[in-house]
């Protein structure tokens, strides 16, 4: 396994196939991970959650030159200390990871940190790691052969709805009050009159001006309009495109008589639907329009055959309301020398 270290930004752009060839065998395939996702994030460094980074993207290869594993690190700052971190780390990329095959985990594990070991750096700091990740074993027992140190931290519960049994099945495994509230809400959406339309957009065409509509249904929440800086907007356009141009962008609205009242930006990716962002228009407030619309989502991913729809990080209460089982994220820091 040859062990290479990635700092020019135009190196890591020319991996997007090898990269995402790679992805869809590895360990945990999340869209976070995929390339152009991470090159969106890194154009705006996480819409300016981070004022200036120096890329660290370790890459395996085998014999023949096949890319087996990969580690996409950033460092934080050119003074001491300096932390090591996840391109894409942390606010608004949900899970993160290595990128390897089971088979060759803990070689590259291992050849990873025998890389880092000769890098300048205070501690490498891993969020959004997957509680279940085959990955933190295999860190755990690499960090303890060094003699390193290393603290993990349960961070946040990323709910998730599982769908086998299509709708009926889950709509069987709710609160017998939120079913009926859930039903409820969306039949007086469908029985207004004039009624309600569920748009999505998947393609290039036009994706500019509803990212722009869906970012102003976000800016009518104060919390949300204080967050969406011009780099924040940036980033939201940057990573819209991308998932269009990968094929799993799905930004869908519901519109009344014509105008947005909610959306979501969602990913539909290896069969489960990825609920990202939403904003809803507190005009339509009577009628819940972000209640309507992602039961219509979770119907028609339901109906899709759809394994899952994921609520990603956040401890929101409509998330278990709607039938979100919490499984959790983890933060993992490793320090060289024992604490």
């Amino acid at each position: 396994m040859l062990t290479t270290i990635i700092r020019s930004e135009q190196d890591f752009l020319r991996l997007r196939r090898e990269w995402n060839d790679l992805l869809a065998g590895s360990i945990d395939d999340v869209p976070f991970l995929r390339h152009e996702y991470l090159a969106a994030w890194w154009g705006t460094l996480g819409g300016g959650e981070w004022p200036s980074g120096d890329l660290l993207v370790t890459v395996a290869r085998d014999e023949s030159g096949r890319l087996v594993g990969a580690a996409p690190l950033f460092r934080t700052g050119t003074s001491e200390p300096t932390t090591l971190r996840w391109v894409g780390s942390h606010e608004v990329s949900d899970y993160l990871d290595v990128l390897a095959a089971p088979e060759h985990l803990p070689a590259f594990v291992d050849s990873w940190l025998e890389a880092l070991d000769r890098e300048s750096w205070t501690a490498v700091e891993l969020d959004n790691l997957l509680e279940d990740s085959p990955s933190i074993p295999v860190l755990e027992a690499a960090s303890k052969e060094r003699g390193w140190s290393l603290q993990r931290e349960r961070t946040k519960p990323c709910p998730l709805v599982q769908l086998d049994g299509g709708w009926e099945g889950y709509l069987s495994r709710l609160d017998k009050k939120q079913r009926h509230e859930l039903r409820r809400k969306m039949r007086r959406a469908e029985g207004r009159p004039g009624g309600v339309r569920i748009r999505h957009v998947r393609q290039m065409d036009g994706l500019e001006p509803d990212v722009d509509r869906f970012l102003s249904l976000m800016a009518l929440d104060r919390a949300k309009a204080a967050f969406l800086t011009p780099s924040m907007r940036d980033h939201f356009h940057r990573v819209a495109t991308a998932a269009a141009q990968g094929g799993y962008l799905d930004l869908v609205f519901l519109e009344v008589e014509g105008q947005a009242a909610a959306g979501y930006l969602n990913f539909d990716y290896r069969h489960r639907i990825w609920v990202y962002n939403s904003g809803l228009d507190p005009a339509y407030l009577p009628m819940s329009p972000g209640w309507v619309l992602i039961g219509a989502v979770i119907e028609q991913a339901a109906q899709e055959g759809k394994e899952a729809v994921d609520f990603l990080r956040g401890e929101e209460g409509y998330k278990t309301h709607l039938g979100g089982v919490p499984r959790y994220v983890e933060r993992l820091t490793m320090a060289r020398g024992k604490q």
